[in-house]
């Protein structure tokens, strides 16, 4: 069961990457980065879960340099927060 769902929570992360690879030219888009948060905390707890090497084979990582000095900014919040979320209810379904 835990297979099946890594890989429906896989496709969202992959779907929320497509959505925000322009997330760079649109600070003010605070939707998307809240939205590349989710999903980059998503990322991390699958990693923390055990499922680091599946994602490696997916093409999934984080770039953890995207966010890095915008932390205070409305658009690193959102990002935050995003995060945070997106952590805590990946680690509540796996």
């Amino acid at each position: 069961m835990s297979e099946e769902i890594f890989q429906r929570l896989l496709q969202v992360v992959q779907d929320l990457y497509a959505e925000t690879k322009s997330l760079t030219e649109n600070d003010s888009e605070l939707q998307l980065w809240y939205n590349r948060g989710y999903a980059d905390g998503m990322v991390e707890a699958m990693q923390k879960l055990g499922y680091s090497a599946p994602l490696e084979a997916a093409g999934v990582v984080v770039d953890r340099s995207l966010i890095a000095g915008h932390e205070l900014l409305p658009w690193g919040k959102a990002y935050r927060h995003g995060f945070e979320m997106g952590e805590k209810e990946t680690g509540e379904v796996l």
